[in-house]
């Protein structure tokens, strides 16, 4: 039987769903939101899933790539949900048996009863557990972290998180300080594994010819990065790689670039015209090979952290030891961090004068791991 709680937040999830409705089309019109739009608010081509087996859900794309070996390890039962554009494509490479999940006013007729539900990171959604444990599937959280700044936050929503983890049946944290902010937000059961995020290191695809000459790589860059990355470069630093996080911005950079080099004797190409590193600056235009550019990288300048983003993933420029320069915004990063010894957090000032002495800088060291058998032994248990 549904609680006062539980039949209250459907109500407000409809009324809010009812009222976004407008906003919701208006956006679905964008080629970026075309198909998830309809498919997690209207259900367009988003059936349920067909078998009852291992249900995977992650946000974005680099969340689903740390679940794939979970997923590849149970593949003939594995279901996978994503929620953003770049996690589904990421999730249909590894299986086609992939969903964008729905709005949650959708899923109690959405959800069906699986073996296991198992949800990565900070995904609490709170009719997606409880629908799945109404249900009889058992619920795990895995590689759940609480970052500092937003603890704060959710200790003032504990009341509501104590009823999202009252449907978890286990909790892998990555960390001793996680596993007690978790169980002060009503966590039971939360065994620490460390960040499964390190559990599989970079491969490379593609053997890309490393050029005779230091190569700086800005990885994952964003809004206004670009131009204080360009702004701090000069030629004798270098090769300069740019590869933007989001491809809808690939012609704004270019531009950007092309502005930067007027009247300049600097080189310059984008990678979809010409597949090689000869210029001194290249936009590389082209999504899914960010680790093979870092594995003939010296020098990374890892985006995200330079403007209020929170950071992106050190790990792999670490793997290739790449010497990393970020700025100082890496809030949804800082545990990733943790796990290297030897990275500049910088302030964007700075930018310049730390290129300027890139032989003085030392290379980054992986120094923590995480472990999926703990997770795979569980699921195991039960299915």
């Amino acid at each position: 039987m549904l609680s006062l709680f539980s039949i209250f937040y459907y109500i407000l999830a409809f009324v809010v769903y009812v009222l976004a409705i407008p906003y919701l089309l208006f956006k679905s019109r964008s080629s970026k939101y075309k198909v998830a739009i309809p498919s997690k608010f209207f259900l367009k081509n988003n059936p349920k899933f067909e078998k009852s087996g291992v249900w995977f859900h992650s946000c974005s794309m680099g969340e689903t790539k740390a679940i794939k070996p979970l997923i590849e390890e149970y593949i003939n039962e594995a279901n996978v949900s994503v929620i953003t554009n770049t996690g589904f494509e990421e999730a249909n490479k590894i299986t086609k048996n992939s969903r964008y999940l729905p709005f949650e006013i959708f899923l109690p007729f959405w959800v069906n009863k699986q073996k296991v539900l198992v949800v990565m990171e900070a995904e609490l959604w709170y009719m997606l557990f409880l629908c799945a444990k109404s249900k009889g599937t058992k619920t795990f959280l895995i590689n759940a972290r609480i970052s500092d700044k937003s603890f704060a936050s959710y200790k003032r929503f504990s009341f509501f998180y104590k009823k999202i983890f009252k449907h978890i049946d286990k909790v892998f944290a990555q960390s001793d300080i996680d596993k007690k902010r978790l169980e002060e937000l009503g966590a039971l059961n939360v065994e620490v594994i460390g960040n499964i995020k390190l559990a599989q290191l970079p491969k490379v695809k593609n053997d890309f010819v490393k050029p005779d000459t230091c190569v700086i790589t800005a990885g994952s860059t964003h809004e206004k990065e670009e131009e204080l990355i360009l702004n701090a470069y000069k030629k004798e630093h270098g090769k300069l790689i740019i590869v933007p996080r989001h491809p809808e911005r690939f012609d704004k950079v270019d531009s950007l670039i092309k502005e930067f080099i007027k009247d300049k004797n600097i080189s310059y190409q984008k990678y979809s015209k010409k597949e090689d590193f000869e210029s001194d600056i290249i936009l590389v235009d082209k999504m899914g090979i960010l680790n093979d550019i870092f594995s003939i990288s010296d020098v990374v300048i890892l985006g995200g952290a330079f403007e209020k983003i929170g950071g992106h993933n050190p790990i792999e420029p670490a793997f290739f030891g790449c010497k990393i320069i970020s700025g100082k915004n890496i809030f949804n990063q800082k545990p990733l961090f943790e796990c290297v010894s030897n990275y500049y957090l910088i302030d964007n000032e700075n930018l310049g004068d730390y290129l300027d002495k890139i032989d003085n800088l030392e290379k980054p060291v992986l120094t923590k791991a995480g472990s999926l058998e703990p997770i795979i032994k569980e699921i195991n248990g039960w299915i």
